[in-house]
């Protein structure tokens, strides 16, 4: 019996930005529950410190969280399930911020490009355009630039994430979430 989450999900594909950082490795696809989309997303986000010596890693995770359109908005959002992928090790998990209405559709990240020999974060903060057009952006920090919008699910919505984290350096410079890719689903 195969337990591949998505083997049930019609019509998938995935939604790239291009533009991230590469240090790291692809941790391992996670996909909501059958019949649920994301309509929220939570982040673990490192605070800046300012110090000399400080390595600051910023975006550490991305956790999407689905809900079932059949049930309902309001009891979905209360019996929501969670996916994430690879997540690094640093900072606090935020508030989860849900679509007014509708779907998570699109995504684009903010990243710091490489810094050489200073101090570099990496992905910064991501922002999730809505089904019914609300953008919402997350509470992460403000280096680096935002790029561009990720195209559009054409189906019902983003099912899925997979991200790209390096793992903790020792005393070299850590960054933690460099890219993410967003799996969409009918």
């Amino acid at each position: 019996m195969d337990s591949d989450p998505d083997i049930y999900r019609k019509n998938r594909w995935w939604l790239n930005v291009y533009y991230g950082t590469n240090w790291g490795s692809w941790g391992f696809k996670d996909i909501c529950p059958n019949g649920t989309y994301a309509a929220g997303f939570s982040l673990k986000v490192e605070q800046l410190s300012y110090g000399f010596w400080d390595d600051n890693t910023a975006l550490n995770g991305i956790r999407l969280h689905c809900i079932d359109p059949s049930k309902g908005l309001s009891s979905s959002y209360e019996n929501h399930a969670s996916v994430q992928s690879e997540v690094g090790s640093w900072g606090q998990w935020t508030e989860i911020k849900w679509c007014p209405s509708g779907f998570l559709t699109a995504f684009q990240l903010r990243v710091e490009s490489s810094q050489g020999i200073e101090d570099d974060t990496a992905a910064n903060n991501i922002r999730f355009r809505c089904s019914r057009g609300s953008l919402l952006e997350g509470d992460g920090t403000a280096w680096g630039e935002w790029g561009y919008m990720s195209s559009t699910c054409e189906g019902k919505a983003i099912c899925g994430i997979m991200t790209q984290v390096e793992e903790p350096q020792g005393m070299r410079d850590d960054t933690a979430l460099n890219d993410a890719s967003m799996l969409c689903c009918d």
